[in-house]
């Protein structure tokens, strides 16, 4: 990247949506919003607020990158329609990070906050009918985390009959867990405090930012939202 590019960042795919501005690697502010599912009235306001703070414009805008996922439906459709109508519009970059990498990155402030090493998470998101959307992760020695398990579909006793019990403890995150944190409580199982389970723009941009140095941008018209299920017609078909 020749020279260093405005940075918007958009977080839509989980309950509390957060926006953030940036120049490059550096964060310039994040923003949440007031309250869960407050992502089509807000995001736009948010967004304006921030770069007028920076004396910015919409145009300024270089770079969009945004939580693709999975989640939920109408907030990924939401970043998603953003990027596409950013690029369009600015020719802004479109960086997709994967949502489950966002949440997992807060573990990395928890394990700051409480002085302690963690080796492996779950992050845990509630695909309904008594299902959870997961991904394991393992802490490298290069300080990331990498996905050993790739992303499942599976309950809340699959879960526990693969993790639980082990040498090793699994610490788990994520906003399945609101609702249904009891059904993983078992021997092994830890729980990063509940203020660490929800993607947040700040990591958005740590990742998106990693990506876009290593040229991994999006194809904005092939790039479409991964939602938590396909279409329900669509699953029909297949049966």
């Amino acid at each position: 990247m020749a020279q260093i590019p405005l940075v918007l960042a958009v977080e839509t795919s989980g309950r509390m949506g957060s926006v953030a501005i940036a120049v490059g690697e550096h964060m310039l502010a994040e923003s949440a919003f007031s309250g869960p599912m407050r992502h089509s009235s807000e995001v736009f306001p948010a967004i304006c607020s921030l770069l007028n703070r920076f004396a910015q414009k919409t145009k300024d805008i270089e770079h969009i990158y945004i939580s693709v996922g999975p989640g939920s439906f109408t907030g990924l459709r939401i970043a998603v329609s953003m990027a596409k109508i950013m690029h369009l519009a600015n020719n802004a970059k479109i960086v997709a990070v994967d949502t489950l990498n966002v949440i997992a990155a807060n573990a990395d402030d928890y394990m700051r906050q409480e002085n302690i090493d963690i080796e492996h998470i779950a992050v845990i998101l509630d695909a309904k009918r008594s299902q959870f959307f997961t991904s394991v992760y393992q802490h490298t020695s290069d300080n990331i985390w990498k996905k050993s398990l790739p992303d499942s579909l599976m309950t809340a006793s699959q879960f526990l009959d693969r993790f639980s019990k082990k040498e090793k403890p699994v610490w788990l995150l994520g906003e399945g867990l609101v609702y249904y944190s009891d059904k993983f409580k078992a021997e092994g199982i830890y729980f990063l405090d509940e203020s660490y389970w929800t993607p947040r723009a700040e990591k958005v941009h740590m990742l998106g930012w990693k990506m876009a140095c290593a040229g991994q941008f999006a194809d904005p018209l092939t790039l479409q939202p991964k939602y938590l299920r396909k279409p329900e017609v669509t699953e029909k078909r297949k049966t």
